[in-house]
């Protein structure tokens, strides 16, 4: 432990400085991407691809995720939302969830956030993912509405 003695303190936290510096790195890299993706429409491009759906032909749960994106930084939010509504409904929690553990971390050292979260909220959450990826592939007319579509 003493080698890595400039990393963390007595109590085994990750020190201040080097936490400051990992959050603002992490936060350069998530605008570095969300201006990537502002600049680049991933409609009918090769480099965003779904594995899933191109060796199966099955939507994933994932599927127009990309698209809905890049909709959703352009403040189309009808659009982003026919593309994949599952994202447009879990992004701001999400969201949230993130900030207030990485300021959490940030600022504590450590996060207290997910201890109060019952596991059972992980299992619907999964449960609810799985269902959407499998009634997403349904063909009869509600169900294709949750297919990522082309909007214009």
């Amino acid at each position: 432990m003493k080698r890595l003695a400039w990393i963390f303190d007595e109590t085994g936290t990750v020190k201040r400085p080097l936490r400051i510096m990992i959050f603002f790195s992490v936060s350069l890299m998530l605008l570095a991407e969300s201006i990537f993706l502002y600049y680049h429409n991933p409609e009918g491009k090769a480099w965003l691809i779904c594995i899933i759906y191109e060796l199966t032909g099955y939507y994933c749960p994932g599927c127009g995720a990309g698209r809905a994106s890049y909709a959703l930084l352009h403040g189309q939010f009808y659009k982003a939302f026919r593309y994949n509504p599952l994202l447009c409904l879990l992004l701001p929690w999400i969201a949230l969830y993130v900030g207030i553990c990485a300021l959490q971390w940030l600022f504590k050292g450590r996060e207290t956030i997910s201890g109060k979260i019952p596991i059972e909220a992980s299992y619907v959450l999964l449960g609810i993912v799985i269902i959407y990826g499998i009634i997403r592939n349904i063909d009869i007319y509600p169900f294709t509405l949750l297919a990522p579509t082309s909007v214009r």
